[in-house]
């Protein structure tokens, strides 16, 4: 099903050329004065450079031409040549209606199916989730559903923390703690314990008190980064531990992902990377790319046309040891390996671009990854508080996020239990579904990579671009198809209704725009896009409500007709927010 956009302007062209101009000038674009007209075209501005006549005196003749087309019903030439469009109240009833009629609302999957991963969420075992996780796993969980909605193969990667120093740390503060646990006996031949010997609260402590200490005593330290060799040159007892922090830390980040309704395909870490680093070391040498600076290994990535310094990427340090540029790019070597995607999106802090600049550009330089593949950087802002710093506790700690998701379904709580309708029990699960809504749409209605105020008193408010407004929307239209149903009728099977123009008109050519809408934000990476357009779409719907009767119609063909925008309205919300990453309720 085509845009409407896309027949609108086929329309437009089709005017130019019928009066011998060049059918491209009839690009066709929403009216910048909507208080004048519905849709737009400047192309006569364009065409009178070519064609050496008025703008007017082009538009004037296209006008003319597009008087004769039934899907206008208005088309004026305005000074210097603009030409301002109102479209037939008829024929956006019928795009409305074939958009019903399909299972997508006229939104077409791509032709061209890709292989897209997207790399988000990036947490550190044995730490628990804080803020600071919040904008990658939503942002992350949203790109991932779009590109799904759109027809591509997209796979999740959390890409977890789980290598390097904290790992000896712990296992270095468990030998203190624990000597006598058989992992640290090296003469042990039988199978480990299948149960961890601490459970992820004591996890969570051991980490922060054994890097406080790793600071203060060399001694502990130096034991601490001879465990992490040891670890990773394939110490059973020490091998064993890695799997049992692994498995604590995965069944309690699947649970605090899951409160977020963020879901991934894979749940490899930067551990699964480092058996492809020794090889890929080796060839980087072999074939000239890489060479020593001041002991390190190191592969040149700047380029003529940069603007500002690019540093070296650093391969490994001067003692041999990797680092992060090592492993992100071994992580695309075994991507590639496993997946050969199309493209890999990467939802990182913004603040990492340039490691993200040298890892792309020195995985492009030595055929890592070929050009075919597409790497993009999705780089986030700051999640800030009232005071414009990062998001802390009343204390001012890092806020765990478990914390303030309770925070923030409290606050729904406290809003919804006024409710009389709504028992105790039912207010709670409520709120948790609205408290999903005002965290998620709270930050994807921000753009990506903008700082932004993360504000509990508006982003849990009724009113304004918020999560529970949406959701109080689709709600009100559900509560009034519940009613029409109780009548015997099925909201389901009516057809749109035909359009009187007014708030019923801006609301049908607010849905008109859903499928435009969808492949733009794909096209940006975008998800701000989608939150923009259903607030536009519910303050659409909210302006015809209080202004129509629905189920007080007396006549029963326009009572079903305004019935039937009523569920296409619903169905639009509902797949938008879907993508965004959450649901509405039964009733709020």
């Amino acid at each position: 099903m085509k845009k409407l956009l896309d027949r609108i302007t086929e329309e437009v062209a089709g005017a130019f050329a019928a009066c011998g101009y060049d059918g491209a000038y009839g690009k066709v674009t929403l009216s910048n004065r909507p208080d004048l007209c519905e849709y737009q075209c400047n192309g006569s501005l364009q065409a009178a450079k070519a064609y050496r006549c008025a703008p007017i005196q082009i538009a004037s003749a296209v006008v003319e031409e597009l008087k004769k087309a039934w899907i206008f019903e208005e088309a004026c030439a305005v000074n210097p040549g603009f030409i301002n469009l109102k479209l037939n109240p008829g024929f956006v009833r019928d795009y409305l209606q074939e958009m019903a009629g399909d299972e997508r609302l006229g939104c077409e999957k791509t032709k061209h199916p890709c292989r897209i991963m997207v790399d988000y969420g990036g947490p550190n075992v044995a730490k628990p989730l804080h803020v600071g996780h919040l904008r990658s796993a939503i942002i992350g969980e949203s790109v991932k559903r779009l590109g799904r909605f759109m027809g591509h193969h997209m796979i999740g990667d959390i890409h977890l923390g789980d290598w390097g120093l904290q790992m000896g740390l712990i296992i270095t503060e468990l030998r203190h703690r624990k000597p006598e646990l058989v992992y640290f006996d090296e003469s042990y031949q039988g199978e480990y314990p299948k149960e961890a010997p601490f459970t992820i609260s004591e996890l969570e402590e051991i980490y922060p008190t054994a890097s406080a200490r790793s600071k203060t005593d060399e001694a502990y330290k130096e034991e601490a980064m001879e465990a992490t060799y040891l670890v990773q040159h394939g110490r059973r007892g020490y091998q064993a531990l890695l799997q049992h922090i692994l498995d604590v830390s995965v069944a309690d980040l699947k649970k605090n992902y899951a409160s977020l309704n963020v879901e991934f395909e894979l749940w490899k870490g930067e551990s699964d990377a480092q058996p492809y680093i020794p090889d890929m070391v080796a060839k980087l040498k072999e074939k000239g790319y890489a060479y020593e600076s001041e002991g390190a290994l190191v592969v040149d990535v700047k380029e003529e046309t940069d603007t500002k310094e690019v540093p070296p990427c650093m391969i490994l340090k001067s003692d041999g040891a990797s680092l992060y540029t090592t492993t992100d790019l071994a992580t695309l070597v075994e991507r590639k390996k496993l997946f050969d995607p199309d493209a890999i999106i990467y939802v990182v802090d913004k603040r990492q671009e340039m490691h993200f600049v040298q890892v792309f550009r020195c995985a492009r330089k030595t055929g890592i990854v070929d050009e075919k593949t597409r790497l993009l950087f999705l780089g986030f802002g700051t999640m800030n508080g009232k005071d414009g710093k990062p998001f802390k506790t009343r204390e001012g700690g890092v806020m765990r996020l478990e914390n303030l998701i309770a925070d923030i379904n409290e606050e729904m709580y406290q809003k919804i239990a006024g409710n009389p309708e709504i028992s105790p029990e039912e207010a709670r699960k409520t709120a948790k579904v609205v408290g999903l809504s005002a965290i998620k749409y709270g930050d994807l209605s921000n753009q990506a990579s903008k700082d932004y105020i993360f504000d509990v008193d508006r982003f849990t408010s009724f009113e304004g671009n918020t999560g529970p407004y949406i959701l109080y929307t689709i709600v009100r239209i559900k509560s009034i198809l519940g009613k029409y149903r109780a009548l015997g009728r099925d909201p389901e099977a009516e057809p749109v209704g035909h359009c009187s123009g007014g708030t019923q008109k801006s609301l049908m050519l607010e849905l008109a725009r859903f499928s435009g809408v969808m492949e733009n934000a794909f096209e940006e990476t975008a998800p701000h896009k989608i939150c923009a357009y259903i607030y536009e779409l519910a303050n659409a719907f909210n302006k015809f409500y209080h202004e129509t009767k629905i189920l007080g119609e007396e006549d029963q063909e326009k009572r079903a007709g305004l019935v039937g925008l009523l569920v296409l309205t619903k169905r639009v919300l509902e797949i938008c927010i879907d993508i965004l990453g959450f649901e509405a309720p039964e009733r709020m």
